[in-house]
């Protein structure tokens, strides 16, 4: 899968993690979108659906592990890179089995970020294929 055609999501209650992922990922030639809640996330689905999602685990309201069950319920099979900044081994354990691709510690590491972005939507597409 070619990196300069995915759309990425990023979701996270943090605007300045947001607006550096954004960057981040469009330097990289990504498309992104960015959303501040789970909610907004999992509302917008109806009009588009990414080709991969970055999901911070710990947000107010709905938090990264209930959009991942959300997404599970809804039958949408979208890659997961989970990330946090508050590294609890349960949280890891839960948001794997739930289904995500990668799970990274704060502060990330950009080039191992757009790999696991890279790897997950490429298995995701392996997987449909």
């Amino acid at each position: 899968m070619d990196r300069s055609r995915l759309h990425v999501a990023v979701i996270d209650d943090d605007e300045s993690v947001r607006r550096a992922l954004s960057r981040l990922l469009r330097a990289a030639n990504l498309d992104a979108d960015t959303f501040a809640s789970g909610r907004d996330f999992i509302d917008s689905l109806a009009a588009h659906v990414p080709d991969c999602v970055v999901l911070d685990v710990h947000m107010p309201g709905m938090n990264g592990l209930d959009v991942q069950l959300q997404l599970v319920r809804s039958g949408l099979r979208i890659p997961v890179v989970v990330i946090t900044g508050h590294d609890e081994p349960q949280a890891r354990v839960q948001c794997l089995a739930a289904g995500a691709a990668a799970y990274l510690r704060k502060p990330l590491d950009d080039v191992a970020l757009l790999d696991a972005i890279h790897h997950a939507a490429l298995a995701a597409g392996q997987r449909t294929a």
